[in-house]
């Protein structure tokens, strides 16, 4: 799966460590950038990459990340606000080939799209997985 890829992720939340620990298990180079250190303690013992404190809405501490050597970023932090000005710095001034942003809200996964980002909203997922089960005759599980 891993070209060996170098990934900045910032959140350290369940999703972000969770994306943090696989891709680091499957040997990219991964950074994690989160305002609360007390986060990284969701990364497992056998994360190998790098963790770093700070407000990643602002420019230095992105650039202590190296988001400017980024292959791909991921915004994965709970605040839509914050994973798209995250994700529209990297796209816009640092040039990151790939940007991915978490949003909650679908009304504004068209605005990601414009931005050149790739949304992608937890609700809408999950609600095609309801919409999909409920399709299903009781009884069936369906392997997702």
């Amino acid at each position: 799966m891993s070209s060996n890829r170098y990934i900045v992720i910032v959140g350290c939340g369940r999703l972000g460590s969770q994306l943090a620990n696989q891709l680091s298990h499957a040997g990219d180079l991964v950074v994690v950038v989160d305002r609360d250190e007390t986060r990284f303690e969701h990364l497992s013992a056998e994360f190998s990459g790098f963790r770093i404190e700070g407000d990643a809405t602002q420019i230095a501490v992105l650039r202590e990340a190296k988001v400017q050597d980024a292959d791909v970023v991921i915004a994965s932090t709970q605040a839509d606000n914050v994973n798209l000005m995250v994700a529209q710095i990297a796209r816009k001034i640092f040039q990151v080939p790939q940007v991915l942003a978490r949003v909650y809200d679908p009304k504004r996964e068209e605005v990601y799209s414009h931005l050149g980002i790739d949304p992608i909203c937890p609700t809408k997922v999950a609600a095609n997985i309801f919409m999909q089960r409920l399709a299903l005759p009781l009884g069936v599980e369906e392997v997702l």
